[in-house]
């Protein structure tokens, strides 16, 4: 039987009269589509992986480890959202840095591997280039090579690709797929385009009314 990586047992998680309760786990190293209307508990779900909601009850095991009770610092996840959480103040190399040391404190071997994870996205010599400069699809590759240096065994996205074309998605979707493919990481994507679900993803799972409704494997 293949490993999980995340496991949610029995979780629940109150909105005043709405519960969510979330039962399933993931299997290491696969890329799962996360779908299902629009409110139905996508990122939800995204979040409590991430600790960012804490549940009422159940518990939220990663790796093995219960880890229910820990904030996003203490878990081994990187996240992206369709927003991408960049300053703009700052300029990418510095962006991307923020995901080894939040202080900044880089060494030699911090900053060559903020100048690799920008290569490896496409992004070799924008190192001195603020984010207003660049195009949604570069802004998304910056917080991509973010997660690269944080070397996180798990990785979620929520609707990463909605504000890009279909030429740039496609792009994000395969250097996604190639990252897998490279380091065997965990992939959770939450999407409303059918296309990504299928060209991408292993598995897709789907919410519903908070609940899991049904988990198709596709590979």
């Amino acid at each position: 039987m293949a490993e999980e990586a995340i496991r949610l047992e029995a979780v629940q998680l109150r909105f005043g009269a709405v519960t969510m309760d979330f039962d399933i786990g993931f299997t290491a190293g696969r890329i799962t589509g996360i779908v299902g209307p629009s409110g139905s508990g996508k990122s939800t779900l995204l979040n409590l992986i991430a600790g960012f909601e804490m549940p009422d009850s159940g518990a939220i095991r990663i790796l093995g480890t219960d880890m229910t009770a820990l904030g996003p610092s203490a878990r081994p996840v990187s996240v992206i959202f369709q927003d991408n959480n960049l300053f703009a103040h700052l300029d990418v190399a510095t962006n991307v840095g923020l995901g080894i040391d939040p202080a900044l404190r880089l060494d030699a071997a911090g900053r060559a591997a903020v100048s690799e994870a920008l290569a490896k996205v496409g992004l070799a010599g924008f190192e001195r280039r603020r984010p207003p400069t660049l195009s949604g699809g570069e802004r998304q590759r910056v917080a991509l090579a973010r997660a690269l240096v944080r070397r996180r065994p798990i990785l979620l996205l929520d609707e990463p690709f909605a504000a890009l074309d279909p030429v740039r998605r496609a792009e994000m979707g395969d250097l996604i797929v190639g990252l897998k493919r490279e380091t065997g990481v965990t992939v959770l994507l939450v999407t409303h385009q059918p296309d990504d679900v299928a060209r991408l993803c292993d598995a897709a799972v789907e919410i519903e009314a908070g609940r899991v409704r049904a988990v198709r494997s596709l590979r």
